[in-house]
């Protein structure tokens, strides 16, 4: 159950005369039969010992936490296992920080530290457990709950009003009913914590596949207000037409359908709408939110960057709700109009795109997600993205004949190049630039009129057969 090279740091620290024991989440992921992402060790051993036991590893901190490399047959390192002397720890004067921080020789002086009982768990190398706080029943009742008194937990460290949640929406616990009244006592401390470990923790929830859950929570905590105000605005904010719902509930529960899994496509999602609170203008018994996507991209780019979240997923969620409104009518859309989309939203969005139009539909209780004219929408974008059986599938082009066979400029070229492009669709071997250059050659002596109306109907044909299936595709 405990991976051979994580056994073997455990025997090295109790060979050498300490105790070892892996502690806190992976502990609490073997129990739910996960895979523990990250192992960490906690021993009685001091940040030196340790050291002299394992030479090429790093101390870099204060906090008793030492790396310790865990390397292949070749020397290189694979992973890096955070091995941490029990402590003790006093004060939090800024709401996150200890002001002091103590050794100890006992684990349950360093299990008291912990913040909830799920985590508050070390096993040793017979893989038996320490439980002190009631991890193992939490666990089986699904409950989140804190070591000890909840506003001591949360008043030493502030992050965990966010971690709560986070926990809760990822293994699908509840929130034991005091916990949650001190999240929401203590609500406004969120505000001492960093902003790059409260974006962390969002992504992480966002991640999750109860991001809904997440967000609904984290407002009904009152911990969304700190976080992203611009979201609850609207609350309470009622809409027209097809929208049954105000514009809050649109927005998460158009989070709640999003079918991606990309946590920046479900942010997207979640804030496609937020700027309709800010544009919204009463025109006789109806309410318009015009320009609300042009907007909205403008707030979700302030909310990144004070949550100092990258420009690369910054620039990704941007373009997502900047376009979330594009104009498609079957018949009415050409396929020129369908490549100047593609171009202004790039390839890779598409998609998401789709997704995030798939969600609006799902959050406004529309109850089909994908209707025909989404359908013959994604039809078309593969047709041009694709661009099915033209010229630009051959390995040469105009400017090779010019420069390789000295061919003047004109109408020639496009009729040599269609007779190749036929030749190419019934025998795909032939499209290399040397046979090609060698083809061109032959074909110079020939009648390339008459060859071009044969190749014209190979190439007709093709394209119907290709689109025909794409059609079938996409059951338009």
């Amino acid at each position: 159950m405990i991976p051979k090279d994580i056994v073997t740091i455990l025997k090295t620290l109790s060979q050498a005369g300490y105790e070892a024991y892996i502690v806190g989440g992976c502990v609490r992921d073997i129990l739910l039969e996960k895979e523990p992402k990250d192992w960490d060790i906690t021993t009685n051993a001091r940040p030196d010992n340790i050291l002299q036991i394992f030479p090429d590893a790093k101390y870099e901190n204060t906090f008793g936490t030492v790396l310790v490399k865990i390397k292949n047959k070749a020397g290189q390192t694979e992973q890096v296992v955070e091995v941490t002397t029990y402590r003790s720890e006093q004060g939090y004067a800024d709401r996150r920080h200890p002001d002091e921080i103590k050794f100890e020789d006992s684990l349950e002086k360093d299990l008291a530290r912990r913040d909830f009982t799920i985590n508050a768990l070390a096993m040793d190398l017979k893989e038996e457990i320490v439980d002190l706080y009631g991890g193992q029943k939490d666990i089986q009742k699904k409950i989140i709950r804190t070591v000890g008194e909840p506003s001591d937990r949360f008043k030493e460290d502030a992050l965990r009003l966010l971690r709560a949640i986070r926990f809760s929406s990822q293994l699908g616990f509840a929130i034991e009913p005091k916990t949650e009244r001190a999240i929401v006592k203590l609500a406004g401390s969120i505000k001492f914590v960093a902003k790059e470990r409260v974006r962390d923790e969002l992504i992480k929830i966002l991640q999750s596949t109860r991001a809904y859950e997440g967000i609904m929570r984290l407002h009904q905590d009152k911990l969304l207000q700190y976080i992203m105000p611009e979201l609850e605005q609207g609350v309470n904010i009622k809409q027209n037409h097809h929208h049954i719902y105000t514009v809050f509930d649109h927005n998460t529960l158009s989070l709640k359908y999003c079918p991606s899994q990309d946590w920046r496509v479900k942010l997207a999602a979640l804030w496609h709408d937020i700027a309709k609170p800010k544009t919204r203008e009463q025109v006789g018994d109806q309410a318009t939110f015009y320009n609300h996507e042009y907007v909205g991209e403008k707030m979700a780019r302030k909310i990144m960057e004070r949550l100092h979240f990258s420009n690369e997923d910054l620039s990704k969620v941007a373009i997502l709700i900047c376009n979330h409104m594009f104009y498609y009518n079957v018949g009415e859309v050409t396929a020129a109009s369908v490549r100047r989309l593609i171009a202004k939203v790039g390839e890779e969005n598409l998609k998401d795109l789709i997704d995030i139009r798939i969600a609006d539909r799902l959050g406004s209780g529309t109850p089909k997600a994908v209707p025909y004219k989404l359908r013959h929408l994604q039809y078309m974008m593969d047709k041009v993205r694709h661009d099915p059986v033209s010229v630009k599938m051959l390995k040469i082009n105009g400017d090779i004949l010019i420069k390789e066979l000295k061919m003047t400029p004109g109408p020639k070229i496009g009729a040599l190049l269609d007779v190749l492009l036929a030749e190419v669709i019934e025998e795909p071997q032939l499209n290399t630039k040397e046979l090609l250059l060698t083809r061109s050659k032959a074909l110079m002596t020939k009648d390339l009129a008459e060859l071009r109306e044969a190749a014209k109907e190979v190439i007709v044909e093709s394209q119907q057969a290709e689109d025909e299936e794409l059609k079938q595709t996409h059951r338009v």
